[in-house]
């Protein structure tokens, strides 16, 4: 995979966000709602931090280039750059930290608490239906959304199907929805973007996920 100093820059600045959340106890309060330990609760925050930089490639897609002019402006030099290693293809891949470990967690979180499935799978679609209308496609960029109508979302939903359980269900309908909607249902949108590589729940994706999770269960 090509290095690209601008995710580098993006990950030491969500690196710092996050430890400036811990230290304020945010955190610390979301994974006591979710029965986690605090042991538990770090190990699961720098999995899904560290898990974000590994990208599984999945398969390869033909492609377009978008147009110049549906890229932002401020973009576009950028944009060229990247358009200069595009060759029609596009890489499929997972990324760890923002699709395989939310999936595993929630996995684990629906055992745990034995949430009622036909619950998680409402909550999950209503999460996933309103990502699909509020996300948009960023040709050369990726998927983009509104970072509050996904945690929003969750919270409400949750506590409207399972006030008694509504901070692990927020957690799962949250994560699993944006991937769902913002991702999977935008499959077709990656197409038209012009990107090398495509990951289900990386790049800024991941940042969404991560802070939906958490944000849905403080708000839950």
């Amino acid at each position: 995979m090509p290095f690209n100093p601008l995710q580098l820059v993006g990950f030491v600045l969500v690196l710092g966000l996050l430890l400036a959340f811990v230290q304020v106890g945010i955190l610390t309060i979301a994974f006591e709602k979710l029965g986690l330990s605090s042991h538990s609760a770090f190990v699961l925050l720098f999995a899904s931090l560290f898990g974000s930089a590994v990208n599984l490639p999945i398969t390869k897609i033909d492609a377009e280039r978008p147009p110049l002019e549906s890229i932002p402006e401020q973009l576009r030099e950028v944009m060229e750059q990247v358009f200069r290693k595009f060759e029609g293809k596009t890489i499929i891949a997972v990324n760890a930290g923002g699709c395989l470990i939310p999936m595993m967690f929630s996995y684990y979180l629906i055992h745990f608490n034995r949430l009622d499935l036909f619950k998680v799978i409402a909550a999950t679609l209503i999460v996933a239906a309103v990502s699909r209308w509020a996300s948009r496609p960023v040709p050369g960029v990726g998927i983009g959304m509104p970072i509050f109508i996904a945690p929003i979302t969750a919270a409400l939903t949750a506590v409207g199907i399972d006030p008694d359980q509504s901070a692990p269900l927020a957690y799962i309908c949250g994560t699993l929805g944006v991937l769902i909607g913002a991702d999977l249902l935008r499959f077709k949108d990656i197409r038209r973007m012009g990107v090398p590589i495509a990951s289900i729940g990386g790049a800024g994706t991941f940042d969404g996920i991560f802070i939906t999770g958490i944000v849905a269960v403080l708000l839950a």
